[in-house]
């Protein structure tokens, strides 16, 4: 993949959803494979997954494995913002070394659009997210 020079804060901004709470919305046009935002993530124990999963966090960790090993995380940033789609726009990617994430666009975002990643991973993935989505 092509990855275009990362966008500036300035392309998109946190907005409320009629449906979903807050989300990612382009402020304007974003060109596909542009790499929207890298973010730092806080990495946590399975053991502390436990626990998180009995707060609010559990809807904002991810999962973190790597080389097998069953962990999470906490991205910060904008990261759990991502309202997710089963055919998101955007896809997330984890760079276990520098324990980051990244988001990246799969294909061109006109203005106003929602920018969405699919929970399981995949920007494609439809396998059944853990809450009621559309």
């Amino acid at each position: 993949m092509t990855i275009n020079s990362m966008v500036r804060s300035s392309s998109i901004e946190i907005r409320e959803t009629q449906e979903k709470g807050r989300g990612i919305f382009a402020k304007k046009r974003i060109k596909a494979d542009t790499v929207i935002e890298t973010s730092p993530v806080i990495v946590m124990s399975n053991e502390d997954r436990a626990y998180l999963d009995k707060t609010l966090l559990h809807d904002y960790i991810f999962e973190w494995e790597p080389e097998g090993v069953k962990m999470c995380c906490m991205a910060l940033g904008w990261v759990p913002m991502y309202n997710h789609s089963y055919r998101s726009n955007c896809e997330y990617f984890m760079n276990y070394d520098d324990q980051t994430m990244y988001i990246q666009t799969v294909r061109d975002i006109k203005q106003g659009e929602e920018l969405t990643i699919n929970y399981n991973g995949e920007w494609n993935d439809k396998k059944k997210v853990w809450f009621d989505a559309k």
